[in-house]
């Protein structure tokens, strides 16, 4: 076990002195991540903006993607885009709506159909409708904010209103900048990208728990600890576990992302992505959110203290 250990089990890094460059480093990446969204935006797919999807591979060597460009422009869709995907023979064409119902996407599947009879094999088809895709983004935004809020009541019941408003800013900051990521490499947002985002929150929250939950333990027993003092010893105390946990999903998705295939590399990148902040957050912003907010270290002081450290003292 000890071979496996990628800290020491005693530690006594002073997290807390760096709050002084976490906090401003975290403020202006977020900032920056939502002036990415709303300069550059998102690159919405097919789920959400409604459109067809067409993934094609060619029978006879690579595909020529210039002589598909042209023969699509000469089916007058609109705007179409083509890229190679995974493979010198793998196109995937994407499609913009064509209007109300579902048959206009049918009648743009069949033309392409129609089209590529010869050197081309259709591999798959996805037609997402504009009303249809208006809901899942409805949909998509209500289950991240649900979440969100739920996370926040259940933390506040658990522990107390200062660790419900950290875990919320420290969650809210990596969806910000997961965001972020989506904006500046322009990768796909679809519907599991918000599965993505939805499962970094888990985890970012689950790290955050496990550091809150030994803060809270650590306020019974050390009574006479600054703030500052148990705070770094709640941290180094749960540092293996976090970045145990961190290194053996992070090796998981690695695998995904090199040998999992086009079709989940950005699913896999926002998670490679989220799980590396969500470490960084829930040590050097959660913890130290609870000074900024003034936590007192009497707050869960319990009427059978006498077993506790302090008083034995």
């Amino acid at each position: 076990m000890k071979l496996l250990r990628l800290v020491p089990e005693q530690t006594n890094f002073r997290f807390m002195h760096w709050r002084v460059l976490s906090f401003p480093f975290s403020g202006i990446t977020a900032v920056l991540s939502v002036v990415l969204f709303l300069a550059i935006g998102l690159n919405y797919g097919i789920d959400f903006k409604g459109g067809t999807l067409i993934e094609l591979q060619s029978t006879s060597g690579p595909a020529n993607l210039s002589e598909i460009r042209r023969t699509l422009g000469g089916l007058d869709l609109g705007d179409v885009q083509v890229q190679e995907f995974g493979s010198p023979t793998e196109v995937l064409i994407r499609i913009e709506s064509q209007g109300e119902g579902e048959s206009a996407q049918q009648d743009v599947v069949e033309s392409v159909r129609g089209a590529f009879t010869d050197g081309y094999e259709f591999r798959r088809t996805e037609v997402v409708g504009p009303r249809v895709s208006g809901e899942l983004a409805y949909a998509g935004t209500l289950a991240v904010g649900s979440a969100l809020l739920m996370i926040m009541f259940y933390i506040w019941f658990r522990f107390e209103w200062q660790f419900a408003v950290g875990a919320i800013i420290t969650t809210f900051n990596d969806i910000l900048l997961t965001v972020g990521l989506f904006a500046v490499l322009q990768l796909d947002f679809t519907l599991s990208s918000i599965a993505a985002v939805l499962t970094i929150i888990g985890y970012s929250l689950n790290d955050t728990v496990v550091v809150y939950d030994r803060i809270r333990e650590n306020l019974r027993r050390y009574k006479r600890l600054s703030l500052e003092e148990l705070l770094d010893k709640s941290i180094n105390e749960t540092l293996s576990r976090t970045t145990m946990t961190s290194v053996t999903t992070l090796l998981a998705l690695f695998a995904l992302y090199f040998l999992g295939g086009e079709v989940i590399q950005s699913f896999v990148l926002a998670m490679i992505f989220g799980i590396v902040i969500g470490t960084y957050s829930s040590i050097f912003l959660a913890s130290p959110l609870l000074m900024l907010m003034k936590l007192r270290t009497s707050v869960f002081d319990k009427k059978d203290d006498e077993t506790s450290p302090a008083k034995s003292a």
